[in-house]
């Protein structure tokens, strides 16, 4: 009988009571375990959190908490080998790919703990100085701001079950704040098995870290005003979440990140060949394979000069028909499965969507699979598409399709080129190449109000740059409008999300008193 996993709320390990969710191979088809939160008394489990959890956390000083992240990366690493063949399973990624989730993930635990420990023994932060209220300088007012004494309820996306969590979970832990995950069902064993070894291993207080697999029905219901909630999926469920009872009358303070096409986008005064077109080319193909372009920050629009539309789409379609796709298990393959067949099917119907407004440039939706059955693996090939007029192509502007999918767009001018990168209302991220320092940094302020961040690539950083869809812990992940507006790591920019802000208007001695 196929291994059901179980929740870890209240302090102890806890089986749903109904038949479970099956979770599959997406290579082989084969059923792996399931999941099941069916019955689970989740108000005493939040209120445990709270009351447990969150009261051990606040009772550490930031350095103290920023040990206990240290100590959650150890257990991880210890146990990483575990986490390839787990995600090779069930997310049917290449181990290249699922090192950018689960390294990813242990690398941002490391930067919370050493900016924790950077924090100090305190339990409470400043901000800011203290202002005059009058002529007298007696009296001023010093703002601070303090752990949240509820909890962090995450609902994560199926495509980075290891990185989705601790990137929310480090600087909530380091804030002082309990959090409860609500993994995506499909890709839920990773986030399982890495929060029983956290939890096997004692690292963390009771009730600092609790998950729940399965459906996610109940959880909302159970939130209270001092609680958070940090949701990374459809715009259609962040709609529904943000008109939820409970985050409309208790202002429950909501982080969302949601669909995003993002862009690339080739500055003008650039040949064919030169090292900048080459680095867009290569930066292209790379975030359209990664992950099978499952990835939230993956480019979905490509912008070049209308001259080289055609050399733009030679290269990149070159350069895609190298990729090997099948079985991960292969060492020849360099691109593994979508998530399950429910997603490989939204990719199918996305992408004829889409070619009814552009042209296929290079076809990779019948690939020759290496060691898989096509019958049954849910494996598609990059595919581009291309689109000569920009402007008439409104559902390039409007439709993401999550997966190996991207088109080429050609632009007049760069007030053409600027317009039609905010065509997509709101983006993660978008990505500029070119070799003028000066139009690259005014390009860059030009969409900086439209994207949560802005990656310039220039032949200069070429062996430097992070990548345009690797999401570093030092910067801000989210992004405005239909990005879901949300806001996440970007330093101790953080812990901001975690903490509630005061004034103390008070005498000087007592803000002195109060500084320590």
């Amino acid at each position: 009988m196929t291994e059901r996993l179980p929740n870890f709320v209240a302090g102890r390990w806890q089986a749903g009571s109904g038949a479970g969710t099956p979770l599959f191979d997406p290579v082989l088809g084969d059923e792996l375990v399931r999941v099941d939160a069916t019955g689970l008394a989740l108000p005493a489990a939040f209120a445990f959190a709270r009351e447990q959890g969150g009261a051990a956390l606040r009772a550490l000083t930031y350095a103290q908490r920023a040990a206990l992240l240290a100590a959650v990366g150890q257990v991880l690493q210890a146990h990483r080998d575990e986490y390839f063949a787990i995600a090779l399973a069930n997310s049917g990624t290449v181990k290249n790919d699922s090192a950018v989730d689960i390294d990813g993930g242990l690398f941002t635990l490391g930067h919370y703990a050493r900016l924790g420990a950077a924090l100090g023994e305190r339990r409470f932060l400043l901000d800011g100085e203290a202002a005059r209220l009058g002529k007298d300088p007696l009296f001023q007012s010093q703002h601070v701001q303090l752990p949240t004494q509820g909890l962090a309820l995450f609902i994560n996306a199926f495509n980075f079950p290891s990185w989705g969590l601790w990137e929310k979970a480090a600087p909530a832990l380091l804030s002082g704040v309990p959090v409860v995950v609500k993994p995506a069902t499909a890709t839920a064993w990773l986030t399982q098995r890495m929060v029983k070894d956290v939890v096997d291993a004692g690292v963390l207080p009771a009730g600092a870290l609790s998950i729940v697999c399965g459906s996610s029905a109940g959880l909302l219901d159970a939130l209270q005003p001092q609680d958070v909630l940090s949701f990374t999926g459809s715009a259609e469920t962040a709609a529904l979440i943000r008109s939820h009872r409970c985050v409309a009358q208790h202002s429950v303070r909501v982080n969302i990140e949601a669909d995003s096409l993002n862009s690339a986008l080739l500055l003008q005064g650039e040949a064919p060949g030169s090292a900048a077109f080459e680095l867009l080319v290569k930066e292209v193909v790379r975030e359209m394979t990664v992950k099978s372009g499952q990835k939230c920050t993956a480019i979905r629009r490509v912008f070049v000069p209308a001259a080289l539309y055609a050399p733009a789409a030679e290269a990149i379609a070159a350069r895609l028909a190298k990729t090997t796709v099948g079985n991960p298990r292969n060492e020849t393959v360099r691109m593994g499965a979508l998530v399950n067949r429910a997603q490989f099917d939204a990719v199918r119907e996305g992408l004829a969507l889409l070619r009814t407004q552009a042209d296929v440039l290079h076809d990779g939706a019948t690939p020759t699979l290496v060691d898989a059955d096509p019958a049954v693996a849910c494996c598609t090939g990059p595919t581009l598409l291309g689109a000569k007029d920009a402007d008439a192509a409104g559902r390039i502007h409007d439709t993401e399709v999550f997966g190996p999918v991207a088109t080429l767009l050609p632009y007049r001018d760069a007030a053409h080129a600027l317009a039609l990168v905010r065509r997509g209302q709101g983006s993660l991220v978008a990505s500029l190449y070119g070799s003028d320092a000066g139009a690259l940094a005014a390009a860059a302020l030009e969409l900086a109000s439209s994207h949560g961040r802005v990656h310039v690539i220039s032949p200069d950083v070429a062996a430097l740059h992070t990548g345009h869809g690797n999401v570093m812990p030092q910067s801000l992940h989210g992004g405005p409008g239909r990005a879901g507006g949300g806001e996440e790591l970007g330093g101790l920019r953080a812990l901001n999300f975690y903490h509630r802000r005061s004034a103390v208007q008070a005498s000087t001695a007592v803000l002195a008193a109060l500084a320590g």
